[in-house]
């Protein structure tokens, strides 16, 4: 049944007024500092049936729980590993999830059935007093059913979800873009399970090391329209990119290169989205050029290469996804 979505600004009185929407069964999008997020309270196994509903997310795929407080992560876990405590001390709140064996208020229906639920901390003012306020653990997977790139301006969620949910808080656009990184701490070493916005490095440079786990693939993930293919880096990869461009426009593809702001003179003028001045931009940026490219209808995206350390390994872990490994 369609509903009248209100897009509200965060203010005290709209974050309230949305806060009630979560104790009531609703759900609510909201920002986050990775991503825009779609809410429901996690106790409540109604309310999170309908996010996977809304979603057209398949049941096999679990959702990460936010909470607003570190003391609050002990109440939706049955324990918490000393690594795990270094974690939540040193980079929570953040874009880091941890994975932890879960307590039994948490349904089956937000863990696919399983034994583990994974926990992170937002750090955005509005997501936190937001779950304060609804005095609850809150499921947030990102706002966007799932064969759309995920969202990082409330505009974003509404051409997507208008008439499927009651509300929407804008709070501008998110600052990292992509994901948060999972981690399970439950292993020895912690495992890696998604590489997003904080780095392996960071997190070694507090526990010690980790180990790199793929995740598997899952269908409803994310596919854009268009075809995505990235090239693989090294000194002079813009020759190949230009070069498989340069193939796709002959054979009459509709082609756009996502490059570095520094390198979008070596391109010519062939079709280009800049995505930013570093990484970390590039990071921020990516699905809302994906996007852009739909919305444009290119039928080809080709992506810059980026060195697989930092935030880079990010960025090469959600350009395999995106591209389903088609690196040039």
């Amino acid at each position: 049944m369609k509903v009248l979505t209100k897009v509200l600004p965060a203010t005290d009185d709209n974050i309230a007024e949305c806060a009630r929407a979560l104790r009531d069964g609703k759900l609510v999008a909201f920002p986050t500092e990775t991503v825009y997020a779609l809410g429901a309270v996690a106790t409540n196994a109604d309310a999170v049936a309908a996010v996977f509903d809304v979603k057209n997310r398949p049941h096999d795929r679990p959702l990460i729980v936010a909470v607003a407080d570190k003391a609050d992560i002990s109440s939706v876990v049955k324990s918490v590993p000393e690594k795990a405590q270094k974690l939540i001390d040193a980079l929570m709140p953040g874009a880091l999830t941890l994975l932890f064996d879960r307590a039994e208020c948490i349904p089956d229906v937000v863990t696919s059935g399983g034994v583990s639920v994974a926990v992170r901390i937002p750090d955005n003012k509005t997501a936190l007093r937001l779950i304060e306020l609804a005095g609850a653990p809150v499921v947030v997977p990102s706002a966007n059913t799932s064969e759309k790139p995920s969202p990082t301006l409330a505009e974003h969620v509404r051409a997507d979800l208008d008439g499927k949910i009651e509300y929407i808080l804008d709070g501008g656009q998110s600052e990292i873009g992509i994901e948060s990184t999972i981690i399970d701490v439950r292993t020895e070493p912690p495992a890696i399970l998604r590489v997003g916005g904080v780095t392996k490095e960071r997190i070694e440079s507090v526990i010690g090391p980790v180990r790199l786990a793929r995740e598997r693939s899952k269908t409803g993930a994310f596919i854009p329209t268009a075809e995505v293919m990235f090239s693989a880096f090294y000194p002079n990869m813009e020759q190949t990119v230009c070069k498989k461009y340069d193939e796709l426009t002959k054979l009459g593809r509709s082609a756009v290169i996502l490059c570095l702001d520094g390198n979008k003179d070596k391109y010519g003028d062939r079709k280009i989205f800049t995505v930013g001045a570093d990484y970390r931009e590039y990071a921020h940026n990516l699905f809302a050029a994906l996007r852009r490219a739909d919305n444009e209808h290119y039928d080809t995206v080709i992506a810059e290469g980026v060195d697989a350390s930092g935030l880079g390994l990010s960025l090469v872990e959600r350009l395999i996804k995106l591209s389903g490994g088609m690196i040039i």
